[in-house]
């Protein structure tokens, strides 16, 4: 059963996706509301995938992912965005997120995604 750690400064949105994660079939090892806390977290647990939103207080998404990628260049994780954050998607492709995820979350696309992310 894959691990993933959710990163989301909105505690909706990680018990909305936590809910779809494990009814998937995933275990949710952990969950961060801000990117510092995020790689604080990855490094703690070093789940199979991490989920991360990118408008966050403190650090952002991409930033986060930036240290996840450095400490690990094998990391997986899946950006999860608002719709219309084109720029923000192309910079965090740059910086090695594997895939994105709009908000509001369709619950099939998120399961497939995160399965096709793993291999």
């Amino acid at each position: 059963m894959a691990t993933v750690l959710i990163v989301d400064d909105s505690r909706t949105s990680r018990n909305i996706l936590k809910s779809v994660l494990e009814k998937g079939g995933f275990r949710v090892v952990g969950e961060a509301a801000n990117g510092e806390e995020g790689f604080l977290k990855y490094r703690e647990l070093t789940p199979d995938i991490v989920t991360m939103d990118i408008t966050m207080p403190v650090m952002n998404g991409i930033e986060s992912l930036s240290l996840i990628r450095r400490e690990n260049e094998t990391a997986k994780v899946v950006m999860i965005t608002a719709a219309g954050q084109k720029e923000k998607m192309v910079e965090a492709i740059k910086r090695g997120a594997e895939e994105f995820i709009t908000k509001p979350f369709d619950e099939n696309e998120v399961l497939a995604t995160l399965k096709r992310v793993l291999g």
